[in-house]
């Protein structure tokens, strides 16, 4: 029998068996299947994470009549939806809202109750209910995040909409 058959007719038994190959490999194609969308999952969670601490940290300024901080939160690009003609950019969005920063007591007040991220991770989105000062709900708030840098997160858009409506019994 020439060299080459010989090499290629004890190749068999040189090599595992179907099923010891499978047993061994198979853990680690699991693993290797089921990682990326763990990780995914875990990073997803983080980020929501973050998006929610960032919108109470924002609601907060309020709260504690912090004009300086409610800015530090807006984007550059940021959009919001507070009148007849949209605030465009940080210093037009501030401009229109500092009015609510006047006096000692904010004249309403938002928690977020939801919060969804996509599965890139850099955008989310925000939404909870807006409370006048005797804490009655008047609207709802819809902010959208965008990951600006690591751990940073900031405002893009924010557009209220009306309070949902009461629970059925």
């Amino acid at each position: 029998m020439p060299s080459s058959r010989l090499a290629v007719a004890s190749m068999p038994a040189l090599l595992p068996s179907r099923r010891r190959l499978l047993a061994s490999g198979l853990p680690l194609l699991a693993a290797a299947w089921a990682g990326p969308a763990a990780a995914t999952g875990d990073a997803q969670a983080r980020a929501q994470a973050q998006v929610l601490a960032a919108e109470r940290a924002f609601a907060r300024t309020m709260a504690d009549r912090d004009f300086a901080a409610f800015q530090r939160w807006l984007s550059d690009e940021a959009v919001f939806f507070t009148g007849p003609t949209p605030l465009r950019g940080r210093a037009q969005v501030a401009a229109g809202w500092a009015r609510f920063f006047d006096g000692p007591q904010a004249p309403f007040s938002w928690a977020p109750d939801a919060v969804e991220v996509l599965a890139s991770g850099t955008l989310a989105l925000s939404t909870g209910p807006v409370l006048n000062p005797q804490g009655g709900v008047v609207a709802r708030f819809n902010s959208v995040w965008r990951l600006e840098a690591p751990d940073t997160w900031r405002v893009v858009f924010d557009k209220g909409s009306p309070p949902d409506p009461p629970a059925r019994p």
